[in-house]
């Protein structure tokens, strides 16, 4: 397999739940304001909710190295 398309899979596996965390994360933060204003309590649970969408970055970054070790084109 060529080396261009691993690095492009790996790419590929990081941008796309990058695309959709940022998607998630623009409609989360302004719903996040508004129930902040009305209830301050509910900060906590925001905050958490907020993070969530994050994980998928992580886990698309760990794909991305999964793919680079296991063809062999990262060392």
């Amino acid at each position: 397999m060529s080396v261009y398309l691993v690095f492009l899979a790996a790419a590929l596996a990081v941008a796309v739940p990058a695309i959709a965390t940022a998607w998630a994360q623009s409609r989360i933060g302004p719903a996040m304001a508004a129930s902040m204003a009305e209830k301050p309590e509910l900060s906590t649970t925001a905050i958490i909710m907020l993070a969530i969408p994050e994980t998928m970055v992580i886990l698309g970054f760990i794909v991305a190295v999964f793919i680079v070790l296991r063809s062999g084109a990262g060392g």
